[in-house]
């Protein structure tokens, strides 16, 4: 019985003295406390940030809605819905990065829409006859689905015509 006693009032004991001084160091002032008006003044640019950061995304909303007001008005029946558009651009890009098994489950989401699987199938066509894209450069990838998806004929024969010209290698394979 006396050991354990002595054993508790010695970590009792432990335990003040090792609080004591971190009690008094929290007290103390710290050495980089500035006057309320510099405080204020440092969280104002973290208020402009949040804000800039607001302004940000609102015009990213309003670029959206824009995107998917003209795919309504420029394509005809459901390729210009607002749900087609996203599931399909969706749909190209996981395509293009061989990601077959989640383009399968939008191309269900797709179907169950009522959108237009010819659409598609000029959209992913489109975005092929173009070429290779920079693996890391995902905004490339986004904007040549964009335009694909907007006017795929389009695109298809400017980027063909852009091709044509002095590339006639013999025995090698285009990646």
């Amino acid at each position: 019985m006396r050991c354990t006693i002595r054993s508790a009032a010695a970590l009792l004991t432990g335990g003040i003295l090792l609080l004591t001084p971190l009690a008094a160091s929290a007290q103390q002032p710290g050495g980089d406390q500035k006057p309320p008006e510099q405080a204020q003044g440092e969280q104002k640019p973290d208020d402009q940030k949040a804000a800039e950061q607001a302004k940000a995304e609102q015009a990213e909303a309003a670029k959206a809605i824009a995107d998917y007001k003209e795919a309504a008005e420029k394509l005809p029946g459901s390729a210009g819905a607002p749900e087609c558009v996203w599931t399909g651009r969706r749909i190209a890009s996981l395509l293009w990065r061989d990601d077959i098994d989640t383009a399968r489950r939008y191309i269900d989401l797709y179907d169950r829409f009522g959108c237009s699987a010819e659409h598609l199938k000029l959209v992913f066509r489109c975005v092929i006859q173009q070429g290779p894209i920079d693996p890391k450069a995902a905004d490339r990838l986004a904007s040549r689905v964009h335009n694909c998806w907007i006017a795929p004929e389009e695109a298809t024969t400017a980027s063909s015509q852009t091709t044509i010209g002095p590339t006639t290698k013999t025995g090698t394979i285009p990646n």
